[in-house]
């Protein structure tokens, strides 16, 4: 399959640069997979499509401030993204400018926080080790890590997090979740839907272009995931009574079809790469609620999966058609 059946014309304009307030008052398409019915909505006005025998199965995880700025010994600038904690004191990380920084460079963020470059990782990145195990101390210099595409230094940190976040982990939030207030999930709750939690730490491979010109041909980058019992034993008595499943996002859809795919556990901990293009073969999610992706990207090979390409790529038409906004900050889509 080429990556450019997954193109589409995107203006510029209507790439969101700041998020709707309140949460809910964002714009929301319903569509309907089975008579390929399209429905322009409000997002709070989800609550009519959800109700008793609904699972809603939500990314809990946290952005962290995954930016942080220091300089070397020679007073040169240097950008350090945090990707993923390695152990104790220890962080993969991108670098910039990455020439500069060679083993045993140290960066100096502040008067007592500082850290070493100790090794290189293949794909560029850099293993950096710093001075504190303390990740309270190093999240107090960073800063919030918007997409490259939002252009606005002004959102507050809460905002790109959802009201439910509790896990720090990700460097770009679950961004189907933003559209959340507390007051829609207490309403959700009254009517009788119910919620499980899951764990995806989103990593910078979520912004990373598609570069082969074969879909099959491109590798998923390794996100951890963690499915607590809880929320096993949830998804179990769902399956068995035929409840839905509505996966919030696309995060909460790869780790629902990850562990699909492996052997009955009590929970579920580890690290997943899992791709999901069409055709594909979904097993724990009947409903998804999601953002408009970028042209290319691999999300929306997984709504194209889901909802099925000829589908998806009419609803984007009709999407920038009626000035919908698009990506993190953007509207929603709830397909079912």
């Amino acid at each position: 399959m080429d990556v450019k059946e997954f193109d589409y014309n995107l203006p510029e304009e209507l790439i969101a640069q700041k998020p709707v307030e309140p949460r809910d008052l964002s714009r929301l398409m319903v569509m309907n997979r089975k008579d390929k019915s399209i429905k322009h909505r409000v997002f709070r006005e989800i609550i009519k499509y959800l109700g008793p025998g609904d699972l809603m199965v939500r990314n809990v995880t946290k952005v962290i401030p995954a930016r942080l700025f220091g300089k070397k010994e020679t007073g040169a600038k240097v950008e350090v993204f945090l990707l993923e904690k390695i152990e104790n004191s220890t962080w993969k990380c991108l670098v910039r400018p990455g020439s500069k920084v060679k083993k045993g460079t140290r960066i100096i963020f502040n008067e007592v926080l500082e850290s070493v470059c100790i090794d290189w990782g293949e794909d560029g990145t850099r293993i950096m080790e710093f001075n504190t195990k303390d990740d309270r101390a190093i999240f107090s210099v960073g800063n919030l890590p918007l997409p490259p595409y939002v252009n606005n230094p002004d959102i507050p940190f809460e905002r790109y997090q959802t009201v439910y976040s509790k896990e720090n982990g990700s460097v770009a939030a679950p961004t189907a979740g933003l559209h959340f207030t507390k007051e829609l999930l207490k309403d959700l709750r009254e009517k009788g839907v119910e919620f499980a939690d899951v764990i995806l730490h989103v990593g910078i491979g979520t912004f990373r272009p598609v570069k082969t010109e074969k879909v099959e041909e491109h590798k998923m980058h390794s996100e951890y995931y963690y499915v607590p019992a809880e929320t096993v034993r949830k998804i179990r008595n769902y399956r068995k009574k035929r409840g839905r499943i509505i996966a919030i996002g696309t995060t909460s859809v790869r780790t629902l079809e990850t562990i699909a795919r492996l052997p009955e556990k009590e929970f579920y901990r580890g690290k997943t790469e899992i791709f999901i293009y069409p055709p594909f073969d979904f097993k724990l999610t009947d409903a998804l609620i999601t953002n408009f992706h970028l042209p290319r990207s691999t999300l929306l090979m997984l709504v194209s999966a889901f909802a099925g390409k000829d589908f998806v790529m009419e609803a984007y038409r009709i999407a920038v058609e009626q000035k919908y906004r698009f990506f993190s900050f953007g509207d929603a889509c709830f397909i079912y």
